[in-house]
């Protein structure tokens, strides 16, 4: 089974023409999906321990940072899989556990809209 991960390298592949970026030489396994043109980023995956981002437990999970609509932040956050932007704005920015409790359909949706938020 493809993890979420992979699945969302594969969706900006298909999607968006962007390989992967990994800016990061301290954290190999972070990468960035970003524009082409202007190279802005509009998604951010990383591996964290669970409890930087409020949960228990020190074992690390996959999460996404995806640039999303203020006003539809507050609701999401009150939602299963949603968390307070991890090392990035939290008025502007949403992060999105990569566990499966969110589905990989609403995934695709918050990575669309932070493309065009970031344009």
């Amino acid at each position: 089974m493809k993890s979420i991960r992979n699945a969302v390298i594969d969706y900006g592949m298909e999607k968006y023409g962007v390989a992967p970026d990994h800016p990061f030489e301290k954290y190999p396994s972070y990468f960035v999906l970003r524009h082409k043109d202007d190279e802005k980023w509009f998604a951010l995956v990383m591996d964290v321990p669970k409890n930087r981002i409020g949960l228990e437990g020190e074992e690390n999970v996959d999460i996404l940072d995806v640039k999303c609509a203020p006003q539809e932040i507050g609701t999401l956050r009150k939602s299963a899989g949603f968390f307070p932007a991890y090392h990035m704005n939290k008025e502007h920015w949403l992060t999105v556990i990569l566990d499966g409790t969110v589905p990989l359909g609403e995934i695709k949706r918050l990575i669309d809209q932070s493309f065009m938020l970031s344009d």
